[in-house]
């Protein structure tokens, strides 16, 4: 680290958690959030761009370029997740923004922003991958300017959609499988470390009751997010940080532990589809041995986080 800041672009899909990392993003000094760009996901692309302008607003952020991208996945309908209410954003009952989206699509955003930056940006999805798999495919040269993609996607163990697949990844299973050939080192910040950064109900209660707007936001959302899922919400319980923790390990890596393993997603029809298979065997197998090995993508896989490093590292960040 030189003490420059981060050039990152963030591809959302503004639910709850992604606005808490837009948040996180917008005040971390180390960061410099170049472009926000969006996609079908938590709900529909047209409410994603308008929760993500709000949050913008609500921050009292520069005016970064927000883009509005792919409204479905590469083959499937898009499949909103009701977790996040009507609004996709905790039914919070914001004021509509008054900020308006570039007259651009994502990819070229993307493409823009990428190649303009003067350093090698990092990619920050916390979104299904549509967006940036066509950016990948019509635009191939922009690697080039891509330090890292950090992803919020997948699970080693278990899924959320289904018992093996992550939401994001699920919704659309061939963008995922085309992030993985993008030729730059990849973080996958799965479910496995997703659901462990959770911020007390004491600090959820502190941030609710501040008089700063982007602040008292990051209580509304934490509030809305129980750090156990399926839970019954209490007003004031603890709540889980989320998306917002691949934000905090682009900002602070040390914070996560990961190994370089080979992963590939699940493609067939069934009750695999969307499942990140990550290889942790020492060796080859028996399949392997017979039918010989086949080329999968390596990937610095998030296994363990220090929970109440980023937690602490969220709340300095979002008071600021």
């Amino acid at each position: 680290m030189d003490g420059q800041p981060i050039p990152v672009i963030i591809d959302c899909d503004t639910g709850v958690d992604d606005a808490l990392a837009l948040l996180f993003a917008v005040r971390h000094p180390g960061l410099d959030l170049r472009a926000v760009t969006c996609v079908a996901g938590n709900t529909d692309v047209d409410g994603v761009v308008r929760n993500t302008l709000t949050v913008l607003e609500q921050a009292g952020a520069p005016d970064i370029p927000v883009a509005r991208g792919a409204e479905r996945p590469l083959l499937e309908p898009a499949r909103p997740a009701p977790v996040h209410g009507v609004d996709g954003m905790g039914d919070l009952g914001l004021p509509a923004p008054t900020r308006t989206p570039v007259a651009v699509d994502a990819v070229t955003l993307l493409r823009r922003e990428i190649l303009a930056s003067p350093r090698p940006v990092t990619l920050i999805p916390t979104a299904p991958l549509t967006n940036i798999a066509l950016l990948l495919r019509t635009h191939p040269e922009v690697t080039r300017n891509i330090e890292r993609i950090v992803f919020m996607g997948g699970a080693v163990a278990t899924g959320n959609a289904t018992p093996v697949a992550e939401f994001n990844v699920w919704h659309d299973p061939e963008a995922a499988a085309i992030l993985l050939t993008a030729g730059v080192p990849i973080t996958m910040y799965g479910l496995d470390v997703f659901r462990q950064v959770v911020v007390d109900s004491g600090e959820v209660h502190r941030l609710r009751a501040s008089g700063e707007p982007g602040t008292r936001l990051a209580g509304e959302l934490l509030a809305h997010r129980p750090a156990h899922q399926g839970e019954p919400t209490q007003a004031e319980e603890a709540g889980g940080l989320g998306d917002a923790g691949a934000v905090c390990a682009v900002a602070d890596p040390q914070g996560i532990t990961t190994r370089l393993l080979p992963v590939e997603v699940s493609l067939a029809p069934g009750p695999t589809r969307g499942q990140t298979v990550v290889d942790r065997r020492p060796g080859p197998g028996e399949s392997e041995i017979h039918e010989g090995g086949r080329e999968r993508a390596l990937v610095d896989v998030a296994l363990e986080v220090d929970a109440g490093r980023y937690a602490k590292l969220y709340l300095e960040t979002v008071a600021r």
